[in-house]
């Protein structure tokens, strides 16, 4: 069963408000706007993300699940990051969650003061088995720059 929390009607004002300011160059923590073409329209789709550096790679989580950008990534395999005018694609690998524990772990460190109402009692604190029982709920894609 696929698992979304849809955003609360504040928290979708905000992420507009939010990719609209990195589209004009202003990258609130680390943000930047997400374009993926659609997988029904073939329209580009946009949205706020927080790209992450681990280990040299870079890394898209979804907070929310299976939304409409995930499922729209798995079947464009990319899309492209914007902060202001410069536009950059990339291609995407989603990876198995047995992957993902630290990713989610570093992913909540950085940003769970935003994040955290999207992983219920899960923090950057919290056990590896507690992180593995959560990934399957956030798809995380390694994203690289074509």
């Amino acid at each position: 069963m696929s698992h979304y929390l849809k955003p609360r009607r504040l928290n979708a004002r905000l992420n507009g408000t939010i990719g609209w300011l990195a589209r004009r160059g202003i990258s609130l923590a680390g943000s930047a706007d997400l374009a993926v073409r659609g997988r029904k329209s073939g329209e580009w789709r946009r949205v706020p993300v927080n790209p992450m550096t681990y280990q040299g790679a870079r890394y898209l989580v979804s907070t929310r699940g299976d939304s409409e950008w995930v499922r729209n990534m798995r079947a464009a395999g990319g899309g492209e990051l914007r902060v202001g005018r410069r536009a950059r694609p990339f291609t995407a690998v989603e990876l198995p969650p047995a992957e993902t524990p630290e990713l989610l772990r570093t992913y909540l460190d950085r940003w769970g003061w935003e994040v955290k109402s999207y992983f219920g009692a899960l923090t950057a604190d919290s056990a590896r088995e507690e992180f593995l029982a959560a990934a399957p709920r956030h798809p995380v894609f390694r994203i690289t720059e074509a």
